[in-house]
């Protein structure tokens, strides 16, 4: 608490020296360069792969305009994040960009904040906002990673303000689980547990979501990647005019030519997702086993793959107890684990694939659900969000994959594809490819680029 108190005491006095340096002014000190503030350019995710996406795009729009990147990775370079964005998401930058190092990046882990990790995390933002544009102060401030709390400093400094959000930092599904007293990641059972923390929950939940609703409509630009996001931030931030769904880059160009045909000796599954909390791949695990006990005897025992980075050594441990999980259930012969692969590898192990497991609730968008459709691998998602509302739908009348909520229905759901003839299980994955080709590369660079194109060159 004290560290909290502390923190919103220094940003505060951050924001008034922003102001008084902005009052003193004279003449514009912006430079005419797009700066990306996306801290964690490794993490290997689909947040990354929209990062590179709208470098390429705005070198595209604005051939002349430098592009650079704020991070805290202590190791990246210009050739090294170009080379990164080819290898590992197949994104070829026109040219290297620029490099703004950040000393400050632990203000924004989640581990710095035991308790209000969400105000903790979002006040440390603009800490490490202040940082960033003190070092180098762009004429466009893209914020890639969602720390809304640092659109205001962005404005002091004289930037155009452009985000793109994945997902709302709180919404109303969060408060909603806290006044039914729902226990999740996000809401230990300690909490949920008592009524009287509950309610001091809702009114820290209730003073946040006033807070980001007025941080989040500083920015003159705010693209979305789903149905889902766009409804909660409209609903937060009430900037409807300035709100744009973009749908999220996904690779189905290179997936999409993986042939339909798959060996079932044996049957893999594969789950693609950053090992994060979030991501649930607990539930997958236990569905898994609860499929493998109920599989006729006379099936051939599938495998499930799990595929995913690791940010720090959280991430690391949640691995391992994965790993440890399914020792425990006697099934550790039948799962993989593949951390921190390449592109091409990927490509690879998702052609092999007859279905894809997805179990995060809430998922924003769902870019791996999209992912698994494109290589014809079935879609198993999470009912809910973005894979229920945009991404697993019918498809010219034909079903595209299956959703699920709970354990017992994950496990059916595996079992009915273990079990689908041959011929039905292609037809399936053919109408999930061809859905997929609505959430492609070429459909984000046309959305994106009609989005920013105003902004970026001053049109009405």
């Amino acid at each position: 608490m004290a560290i909290l108190a502390g923190l919103l005491t220094f940003v505060s006095t951050l924001l008034a020296l922003a102001l008084r340096r902005l009052l003193r002014r004279r003449a514009p000190t912006t430079a005419a360069a797009a700066g990306f503030f996306h801290p964690y350019t490794n993490d290997g995710g689909g947040g990354e792969r929209v990062l590179w996406c709208a470098v390429r795009a705005v070198q595209e729009l604005c051939p002349g305009l430098p592009c650079a990147i704020f991070t805290g990775d202590a190791d990246a370079s210009p050739d090294g994040l170009s080379t990164r964005a080819l290898d590992r998401f197949g994104v070829r930058l026109l040219r290297p960009p620029q490099v703004v190092h950040l000393n400050r990046r632990k203000w924004i882990e989640a581990s710095t904040y035991p308790r209000f990790t969400m105000i903790g995390q979002s006040l440390g933002s603009v800490y490490l906002a202040w940082e960033a544009l003190n070092k180098f102060t762009p004429q466009f401030y893209f914020d890639t990673s969602g720390y809304a709390f640092t659109y205001p400093l962005a404005r002091l400094f004289g930037c155009k303000v452009i985000c793109y959000t994945h997902y709302p930092t709180i919404s109303s599904d969060m408060v909603e689980r806290v006044k039914q007293r729902n226990s999740m990641y996000n809401n230990n059972s300690r909490i949920s547990g008592s009524i009287w923390l509950s309610r001091c929950k809702i009114l820290y939940y209730t003073i946040f979501s006033w807070l980001y609703g007025l941080v989040g409509s500083c920015a003159h630009l705010v693209m979305v990647n789903s149905s889902w996001t766009r409804s909660h931030i409209v609903n937060t931030w009430k900037v409807p005019e300035r709100t744009k769904r973009v749908y999220p880059p996904c690779d189905t160009s290179a997936l999409q030519m993986l042939p339909l045909e798959r060996s079932t000796t044996p049957p893999i599954l594969i789950s693609v997702a950053q090992f994060r909390p979030e991501k649930a791949h607990g539930l997958q695990l236990e569905a898994f086993a609860l499929a493998l006990q109920r599989l006729d005897s006379d099936f051939l025992k599938p495998k499930l793959q799990f595929v995913g980075s690791c940010r720090n050594k959280e991430d690391l441990e949640r691995l391992q107890k994965l790993q440890n999980r399914s020792t425990e259930l006697h099934i550790d012969e039948f799962v993989e684990f593949h951390k921190d692969v390449s592109y091409r590898d990927l490509v690879q192990l998702l052609g092999g694939a007859i279905a894809g497991l997805h179990s995060m609730t809430d998922e924003h968008f769902g870019i791996s659900v999209v992912e698994y459709m494109a290589a014809a691998a079935i879609p198993i998602a999470h009912k809910s969000a973005g894979p229920m509302m945009d991404i697993v739908l019918d498809e010219d009348g034909h079903q595209t994959g299956f959703l699920a909520s709970e354990k017992e229905e994950f496990a059916e759901a595996i079992l009915e594809v273990l079990r689908m003839p041959e011929p039905e299980r292609r037809e399936m994955a053919a109408a999930a490819r061809n859905r997929a080709q609505r959430f492609s590369e070429q459909r984000f660079h046309k959305d994106f680029t009609e989005a920013v194109r105003p902004v970026l060159l001053g049109q009405a």
